[in-house]
Order: C-alpha cells, then structure tokens, then sequence
C-alpha cells in the first residue's frame, strides 16, 4: 500500500488538494451566504453587484435593463424594455464557478506570486464573462423567448464552463512546460 502511494503522490496530492481547497471555500462561501444578507445589497452584495452589471450592460447594448428586489425570493428580478425576462438568483453570480476554477488553479500551486495572480485575473475574467452572459441571455430571453430552455440550459452555462476550461488547459499547458 505504501509503494502505491509513493507511486501515485503526485495523483493524491493533487486531488486532496483540490478536495481541501474546494471544500474550505465552499464552507466559507456558504458562511458568507448565511450572515451577508442585507436590505440594502439584497439578496447578497455579490449577487446584488452581478445584477446591477448585467442591467448596465443591457442599457449599453441598447435596451432598457432594469432590476428590483425579488418580493418573496432571495433574488432579483431582471428587466428588458419592461419585460420581466430573468431573475438573477445567488447561483448566477459565479462564484461557486470561482471556488472550482480556484481549487484546481492550487491544486496545482506554482508559487505565491504566479498562482495567486493567475487566480486574480482569471476571476476578474471570469466575471467579466458572466456579467456578460446573463446580459446576452436576458436580451436573448427578451428577443427569443421560444429558446428559453436551450439558452438558459445550455448555451450560457456552456459559455461559462467552456471558460474554465479553457483556463484550466492555459494553467495545466504553463505547469507542465515549467515541470520539464
């Protein structure tokens, strides 16, 4: 047993690595989640600040986005030219998506320096990209309602991991060059 772990060291470090960190994170998200709820960034700061950013950018893409507080859900309801099109619930802001990209970026640690700004740019990136997802989604709800499920379901959740991924190979490609 003990040569298999020899063996595989590289393998088990890597996965409870990802496993600590995703977990470590996750429980401190979900701690933010429990005591961040407030009236003025309701229903949470983040998920507050990702539906003001998609209004925006619905207005700078020429329609009128508008956001309110949702009366009896934890979300906010998002608004094309008057048309209720979305709510942007606390899974929509991307977060969960930046604890899985960050556990895999230190499961396969390159320094402090060099990890931490990877992480730091690929969050800002990361969301950046789903501020514009869910703006390009709401106009597309508000544009093509019929789609409705296809967007939301798989195009747009699509978008967002297909970046991560993308990001993953970028981070994986480095590590692998510096290994050699």
């Amino acid at each position: 047993m003990l040569q298999l772990i020899r063996k595989y060291k590289s393998v088990l470090s890597f996965i409870l690595t990802f496993l600590g960190v995703y977990l470590l994170l996750s429980c401190g998200y979900a701690m933010y989640l429990k005591y961040a709820q407030s009236e003025v960034f309701y229903p949470d700061y983040i998920t507050h600040r990702v539906a003001q950013h998609s209004e925006s950018l619905i207005n700078v893409l020429g329609y009128r986005g508008e956001i309110e507080s949702h009366p009896t859900e934890a979300s906010m309801k998002l608004y094309v030219n008057d048309l209720f099109v979305a709510r942007v619930v606390e899974g929509c802001n991307a977060v969960s998506v930046l604890i899985l990209f960050s556990a895999f970026i230190l499961a396969f640690y390159q320094g402090f320096r060099t990890t931490l700004l990877f992480i730091l740019g690929g969050g800002v990136l990361v969301y950046a990209v789903n501020i514009i997802r869910i703006a390009i989604l709401s106009i597309g709800l508000y544009e093509y309602p019929n789609y409705k499920d296809v967007l939301h379901d798989v195009v747009f959740p699509g978008i967002i991991y297909g970046l991560v991924v993308v990001l993953w190979l970028f981070w994986i490609r480095r590590f692998k060059k510096q290994m050699l």
